[in-house]
């Protein structure tokens, strides 16, 4: 069955993109990988892909290319100049950039490699590491119909909720939306977690009546371990999130959407960057919390 399915190079082997690379060797596709550090290149070998020594191997004979980076300085990185992408893929691959970026990078990213006759899709992805392993991810496309219908069964072993949004772009509009709900959903949570404590009631027994009313959400679902243990293991890192709201706030000043809380919930992520807790996962806005209620964090 493998021999027919399209042939995937994989950049970008992080928290995110080695499950889900994992993902695609399992539903029988042949993936070739590539990512600076080469233990992670030896997991999906080891998982039964294959490993490449550079961006240009991994990509020549692909034909879709996957891209699973940062931000938008690193998919900068990837596509362009000599040793990238655009230079190195085939006329009529299909590349699916599942980063989170500017929508005005795919934009560009888009048209640049039209010239070169390669498609691009914007392919960002929702439901962080837990999503990423048992794929279940939300996928939000931006780019051509074709495309995403040719698409669409490779992402189909990535994700449970896949949906085209409009032009190249919307899908990192869309993203950047889910970051501000996101965002603003847990420090709503962090607030009633110290409200909760700071009253002496019994924070597992809150949650879980809280979980299963109005006031429930799969933040709240995923979460509620990290704001009971004190676990702040990265699912999601507070340093992706603050690139993340800076995007957010960034295009829809561009758009003239006010985000008067998304503004403010931005701040209190940059600050715990600034605190050191760069590092952490997006539960830690409880931390912020915590100081700003006079805890000792």
């Amino acid at each position: 069955m493998s021999n027919n399915l399209p042939k995937v190079a994989w950049i970008g082997l992080g928290i995110m993109g080695s499950p889900m690379s994992e993902n695609l060797v399992k539903a029988g596709y042949d993936v070739t990988g590539y990512t600076l550090e080469q233990d992670k290149v030896d997991r999906l070998v080891a998982a039964g892909g294959n490993g490449a020594s550079s961006i240009a191997d991994a990509v020549r004979d692909a034909d879709v290319v996957i891209t699973m980076v940062p931000a938008s300085p690193q998919v900068e990185a990837i596509a362009y100049g000599p040793d990238g992408i655009l230079e190195n893929a085939r006329r009529g691959a299909l590349l699916v950039d599942m980063s989170s970026i500017t929508p005005q990078t795919s934009v560009d990213l888009a048209k640049n490699a039209a010239e070169k006759g390669i498609r691009v899709l914007d392919a960002p992805v929702s439901g962080g590491e837990a999503g990423a392993i048992e794929a279940v991810l939300s996928i939000m496309v931006g780019g051509e119909q074709a495309d995403f219908d040719a698409a669409k069964p490779l992402l189909e072993a990535l994700g449970k909720t896949i949906v085209r949004c409009g032009p190249h772009g919307s899908g990192q509009t869309v993203k950047a939306a889910n970051q501000l709900i996101v965002a603003v959903n847990i420090q709503a949570c962090a607030e009633a977690v110290v409200f909760l404590e700071k009253s002496g009631v019994d924070l597992a027994a809150a949650l879980d009546v809280l979980g299963g009313g109005l006031a429930g959400s799969t933040v709240l679902t995923r979460k509620k371990d990290n704001f009971l243990k004190r676990d702040f293991a990265p699912g999601f890192r507070i340093d992706l999130h603050h690139k993340d709201m800076g995007i957010v706030t960034d295009a829809a000043r561009n758009v003239g959407a006010a985000l008067p809380v998304g503004g403010v919930v931005a701040q209190l992520v940059a600050s715990l960057r600034a605190q050191g807790d760069g590092g952490l996962d997006h539960s830690a806005l409880l931390r912020s919390v915590e100081r700003l209620s006079g805890s000792q964090v």
